[in-house]
């Protein structure tokens, strides 16, 4: 532990457009907000080769082009970026103590929670290797199946989220194939029978996936094993989507804010309060249900403002 104590007025945990957004208006009101940006600086935007659904980029930008320029507003308002990520709180009292990287203590008047939520993917080394290359495998139909006009696709997956995603892309390509692990679906009856009805989803019952091919640049096909016959088949696709669900990055706060049954943040309805005063969220942390660029930093302007005049009321 730190021998010395910093005192913050607003603490913001973590990056990303909740993060950088919250860290603008806060610093506009100043509340002198020191942000610091966590394991993965910018968040899920910057594993984002094209963002071309954010208002005010008519010709797209790229998901770290994005986060660099949110970042430098946030500095040039006076927010103070910091490397580092929160390893340990305490919102037992009215001072809410954090500790960043296990070494520094913070003792913070209001703490902005914006920590995000990360997709849960295969891990086969395939998959990773064209998730890292940005050539053709995605956790977000709605960001990204815009670049798959008129292609074939794969989604694996079986819940809500996974049929949603796949109706979604029914709607943009000539062929969306459904692999589902097991023999039944997941998703609610009324999920299921959207997508068995849509005459351009091929559903695939009992498979695995095996391995995501391609040229080493992009993608060209998936490999599924059919685990009645035992038979590998080869899907041609130039997209692959995973939708296996998402963790929301939540648990060094478990013991004192009250999270969901999948461990998202529970706000206060149409606002960012938590159970804890002074304690806030922001983005994907709390948001199981749209997950998009927009919505995290409309909620990171709310987490500011809620902020404020938290600090206000105090006065």
């Amino acid at each position: 532990m730190s021998d010395t104590i910093e005192k913050i007025k607003c603490l913001i945990i973590g990056s990303g457009p909740a993060g950088y957004t919250a860290a603008i208006y806060a610093a506009r009101a100043n509340m002198n907000p020191v942000l610091y940006q966590g394991m993965q600086p910018g968040g899920q935007l910057t594993t984002t080769n094209e963002v071309e659904n954010f208002p005010g980029y008519v010709d797209g930008v790229t998901g770290p082009e994005m986060m660099i320029q949110l970042q430098e507003q946030a500095k040039r308002f006076g927010a103070d970026i910091r490397d580092g990520w929160a390893t340990k709180v305490d919102f037992s009292g009215d001072i809410h103590k954090v500790w960043i990287n296990d070494s520094i203590e913070l003792h913070c008047e209001t703490v902005i929670i914006s920590t995000g939520a990360s997709a849960k993917y295969l891990g086969l080394p395939s998959e990773q290797h064209y998730l890292n290359m940005g050539g053709g495998v995605s956790a977000c139909a709605v960001c990204d199946g815009f670049f798959y006009r008129n292609q074939e696709v794969v989604i694996v997956g079986a819940g809500d989220s996974a049929c949603e995603e796949a109706h979604y892309l029914s709607k943009l390509c000539k062929k969306v194939t459904m692999l589902v692990r097991s023999e039944k679906f997941r998703a609610s009856k009324i999920m299921e029978a959207r997508v068995r009805k849509t005459e351009n989803i091929e559903i695939l019952m009992n498979h695995d996936t095996v391995e995501v091919v391609g040229d080493n640049q992009v993608v060209h096909a998936i490999k599924a094993l059919n685990k009645t016959t035992g038979e590998v088949i080869e899907i041609p696709a130039t997209g692959f989507f995973v939708a296996i669900g998402h963790k929301p990055n939540t648990d060094i706060f478990k013991d004192y804010i009250n999270l969901d049954e999948t461990g998202y943040i529970i706000n206060t309805p149409g606002t960012s309060n938590t159970n804890v005063a002074g304690v806030f969220v922001a983005g994907d942390a709390a948001d199981h249900v749209y997950r998009q660029a927009i919505t995290a930093a409309g909620t990171g302007c709310m987490a500011a403002l809620d902020a404020e005049r938290y600090l206000a009321s105090k006065e």
